[in-house]
């Protein structure tokens, strides 16, 4: 198994985290980040979204940048291609997130060391509903 899908790093995020900020969540319900942020919400956590429209969704204030988030943040979780999805890593360890989630298809192996280096947990090329559903 690949380093980034480590089962304990998955759980510890699934299972110890309240505050996701989903970067790149838009109001469009037919888009996979507004789908899988409501499942973070049905499991119980809280979540951000993070557009540069700062749109709320879901009922939760949006911010247009990780930065702009005025309170703490356990995860990190990336809806970006993966060209540009290291910089929000880098960004999630900037301001102090307990880890990192690139959705499936989201690799970027640099960032994966720079955040790991960086002793923040992270998670690539999965998606929390596929590691829900494993546990079953």
């Amino acid at each position: 198994m690949a380093d980034w899908l480590d089962p304990e790093t998955v759980r510890f995020l699934l299972d110890d985290t309240e505050t996701w900020a989903v970067v790149g969540l838009s109001g469009n319900p037919s888009r996979t980040a507004y789908r899988i942020a409501a499942l973070l919400q049905r499991r119980g956590k809280r979540i951000v979204p993070v557009h540069p429209d700062a749109p709320a969704v879901l009922g939760e204030q949006g911010y247009a940048t990780l930065a702009d988030i005025p309170f703490p943040v356990d995860v990190v979780d990336v809806f970006r291609r993966s060209e540009y999805a290291g910089e929000f890593a880098d960004q999630a360890v900037a301001v102090g997130a307990r880890g990192v989630w690139f959705q499936l298809g989201v690799v970027d192996h640099d960032a994966f060391v720079r955040t790991s280096q960086a002793g923040v947990p992270m998670v690539m090329d999965t998606c929390p509903a596929i590691e829900w559903n494993r546990r079953r």
